[in-house]
């Protein structure tokens, strides 16, 4: 089967601009039709709200392939994992049309592995992706059909190799001759096709498999039919300047929601990408792969939520089937990494389910700079300070926050090289997320309202290495934000004050101290930062 090919050329007639579907058009699917064995939900109007979630990962066909390994990437201290059904690995296309069309689709150009590997490394380097060592060990899944020539195997293969390069756990499914489609038992295609609506049944069940895999373990069956929950909401407030359109996302998108998960189980996220024309809006599409892509009945059984993001056909050659940004259109030279407009625009609504940081539109501009290990460290003392020496813990549990069983007081700094910042940029507000590794007791119920607060240090509280003076020393705003209690998982502080943002060392270091409004009554205490570096992210205008 033929790759797309329609064609629209330039005014100068010179540089052919292909429109980067899936296939030749075909007849127009409906939101109305059915499947054999498919349930529908019909969608109620809604907003997004935030639930109890320990988990977030991004999966996707073609285009949408190629956006979920850039959240992952992007986000790796937000995503577990990720699952591409035909796409290739991150920043492919290398914002160059013509690269996107011969290397990353056909493969008549090598498409550079070696460079692409380079760039995600030099990326995580000055702070544009989140540390490219916290994709070590996380899980992906690559899906390639023999009988797919729009995104030809090898394509497929160096996705693979790209996560495996930094220590991803990569399982790579190659079995099938499916054409160009994500394959779902609730496909109307036959398995080789290539063909609207690009949903094929190869007799497989890989979402199980994919969930499998990215779960670390075997699904629970699927409900016979969704029971759950689908919300239609406004994907406009979610995007920079409130304006979904103009990045060629739609107006509306989609969220399934398990009874379960609206009951107050702690759930995850999976971020399901449509490909190019199978957008809601596109010729009628609907909801179909909404419907069809068999991830809502193993959510329902599985506690997953299902956020939908939609993408759109702009009026312009720019993208005329609605696909995923993967080579740079609408001039957005971001579209791989932080401040990408799609990219953070689907953040957004991943914190706003309560994945990852603080919910809330895009800014215009941000950074989000990992903590600099070397320089992190916890010191502990009496309630005092007296007898203050440093922690010995962090290479086994991590850094520790409040009072441990040997009664002694632990508070945790934080370094962060916030020379990265655009220096002719006016910082609009900056907020920092924790993970938790471990941890006991609740040490905000000791005594009972206690809050964990950071301290902000212009420079350095001592020498920017770890040292004993750190727990006592006077910091340069004092309590500019403070973190809510959380068990597990990740959690972002609110915004630092006014004093905090003013002490931010654009020249240098700044640091972050943790520490305990109260001293706990007993023994309650958390660990943070073992496995996931904490996460400066500043706002800029």
């Amino acid at each position: 089967m033929p790759p797309l090919r329609t064609l629209a050329r330039t005014l100068a007639g010179l540089l052919l601009v292909p429109l980067l579907g899936l296939a030749p058009p075909g007849p127009a699917a409906s939101a109305s039709d059915s499947v054999s064995g498919a349930a529908s939900v019909v969608p109620v109007p809604g907003t997004l709200k935030s639930y109890p979630v320990d988990g977030v990962y991004s999966a996707g066909i073609s285009s949408g392939g190629y956006m979920a390994t850039q959240l992952h990437v992007a986000y790796s201290g937000t995503f577990d994992g990720s699952a591409a059904f035909a796409s290739g690995p991150q920043y492919c296309a290398q914002n160059s049309l013509a690269t996107a069309l011969n290397a990353c689709m056909e493969v008549t150009q090598d498409l550079q592995a070696a460079r692409l590997r380079q760039l995600t490394a030099d990326w995580s380097a000055q702070g544009l992706v989140d540390d490219v060592a916290q994709l070590a060990g996380d899980r992906v899944y690559a899906f390639s059909g023999a009988s797919d020539s729009t995104v030809e195997r090898p394509v497929v293969t160096a996705l693979a190799e790209y996560f495996a390069h930094f220590g991803a756990d990569v399982r790579y499914d190659r079995s099938t001759a499916a054409g160009h489609a994500w394959i779902s038992p609730l496909g109307p295609n036959a398995c080789t096709a290539t063909a609207t609506p690009f949903l094929n049944d190869c007799g497989i069940d890989p979402q199980r498999d994919m969930l499998g895999h990215l779960l670390g373990r075997t699904p629970a069956a699927p409900a016979a039919a969704p029971g759950g929950t689908l919300t239609r909401f406004d994907q406009n407030p979610y995007a920079p300047g409130g304006a979904a359109r103009a990045i060629s996302m739609d107006d509306q998108g989609f969220v399934y929601t398990p009874d379960s998960c609206e009951q107050g189980a702690v759930c995850r996220i999976v971020v399901a990408l449509h490909g190019c024309k199978q957008g809601y809006s596109y010729q009628g599409f609907g909801t179909t792969f909404v419907d069809k892509a068999y991830l809502n009945e193993y959510a329902d059984t599985n506690g997953l939520i299902v956020l939908y993001p939609q993408a759109v056909a702009t009026t312009s050659l720019e993208n005329p089937n609605g696909c995923w940004n993967w080579w740079g259109y609408l001039g957005d030279a971001d579209y791989a990494r932080h401040g990408g407009d799609q990219i953070e625009t689907i953040m957004a609504m991943v914190r706003a389910l309560g994945g990852g940081g603080e919910p809330g539109p895009p800014p215009a501009g941000s950074v989000s700079l990992p903590s600099l290990d070397a320089e992190d460290g916890y010191v502990k003392a009496g309630a005092d300070g007296s007898g203050a020496a440093l922690g010995t813990l962090e290479g086994t549990y991590g850094l520790a926050v409040g009072r441990g069983s040997d009664g002694r007081y632990n508070r945790t700094v934080l370094s962060f090289d916030t020379s990265r910042i655009p220096a002719d940029r006016r910082i609009a507000r900056a907020y920092v997320t924790l993970t938790r590794s471990a941890g006991s007791g609740d040490p905000w119920a000791s005594p009972p309202g206690n809050r964990l607060l950071v301290d902000v240090q212009h420079g350095c509280l001592g020498g920017c290495a770890p040292e004993p003076g750190d727990w006592g020393a006077a910091p340069t705003a004092p309590g500019a934000a403070e973190v809510a209690a959380f068990a597990s998982g990740s959690r972002s502080s609110t915004d630092l004050s006014a004093a905090g943002l003013a002490a931010i060392d654009r020249s240098g270091r700044t640091q972050l101290r943790l520490r305990f409004e109260q001293n706990q009554t007993a023994a309650a205490y958390l660990f943070v930062n073992r496995d996931t570096r904490a996460t400066l992210t500043v706002v800029y205008a």
